[in-house]
């Protein structure tokens, strides 16, 4: 799917490489796990979909969902993350409309849920301007924001 200058491949042999070698700042390091991480614990949760996230043709980020609705009973987002050098941009903005737009696409679809730490300012500025709500949930030391789908 392609966004402007960005789009979302799924992880194949040709990216994921280049996906561990992206980097966070050194603040959004404590939020999220690390790229690597994330893809190998996709190899044994078969339902978890990664991809690529490309501007201009470049590996710049890594997303990953749930294609199984769990909590909330909705779909999870996993990981969202743009490399440290590519923040600022709107690319994070562009690659999640990309990512609802297929997660819209799973069967009976009415919600997509995330969760982050209340201290990551950037994840909250991002998921509240793609009408994310924070209904009170909290799993953790995380809360859960939802985006309706269809409203």
């Amino acid at each position: 799917m392609l966004t402007g200058n960005v789009k979302i491949e799924e992880l194949n042999e040709g990216n994921w490489y280049e996906c561990c070698e992206l980097k966070l700042s050194e603040k959004q390091t404590e939020y999220l796990e690390s790229n690597a991480i994330s893809i190998a614990q996709s190899k044994f949760e078969p339902s978890l979909k990664p991809f690529a996230i490309y501007y201009e043709n470049k590996v710049v980020g890594f997303l990953m969902f749930n294609t199984e609705k769990e909590e909330l009973d909705g779909y999870w987002v996993f990981r969202i993350m743009v490399d440290e050098n590519y923040q600022g941009k709107g690319i994070g903005k562009a690659a999640t409309k990309l990512m609802i737009s297929e997660m819209s696409k799973l069967p009976n679809a009415e919600k997509i849920v995330v969760g982050y730490h209340p201290e990551n300012q950037e994840a909250h500025h991002l998921y509240a301007s793609l009408g994310f709500i924070d209904n009170g949930d909290r799993f953790g030391q995380e809360m859960a924001v939802i985006k309706y789908i269809n409203e």
